[in-house]
């Protein structure tokens, strides 16, 4: 059974900083791209960033780069996103996912990506 759980978040400050973590299991995760998408209160989940599965290139929006850096640990089969100057508007359900194609290009698309986790809640205070 495929599996991928999500933790590291919580509640901070703006201008804190949360990493949040990726477990996954039940595939060979190191051979597909891995995302981080989010969902706000009440809005759709939207893609954060996404991975090669060979640890480059990566890709993020506009309004998270140069403060998130997402990354992985094959060996380990987890998935990282580094979070530093956290803005209110940062706070959503952070979830990650598995690419449906092996050795691909990352993709921003959510109808890309499969076996999502259960979400990690992030909260940012102003």
């Amino acid at each position: 059974q495929v599996q991928v759980v999500e933790s590291g978040g919580g509640l901070v400050q703006a201008g804190g900083s949360l990493r949040l973590s990726c477990a996954g299991s039940g595939r060979t995760f190191s051979r597909y791209s891995m995302a981080w998408f989010r969902q706000a209160p009440g809005k759709d989940r939207t893609f954060v960033a996404a991975i090669s599965w060979r640890g480059v290139p990566t890709i993020y929006i506009d309004s998270v780069k140069g403060r998130f850096t997402i990354s992985r640990d094959n060996a380990k089969n987890t998935l990282y996103l580094q979070m530093n100057s956290l803005k209110p508007e940062d706070t959503a359900v952070y979830y990650c996912a598995s690419d449906r194609m092996p050795m691909g290009v990352p993709r921003r698309a959510r109808d890309s990506y499969e076996f999502w986790g259960q979400g990690t809640q992030v909260n940012v205070s102003s």
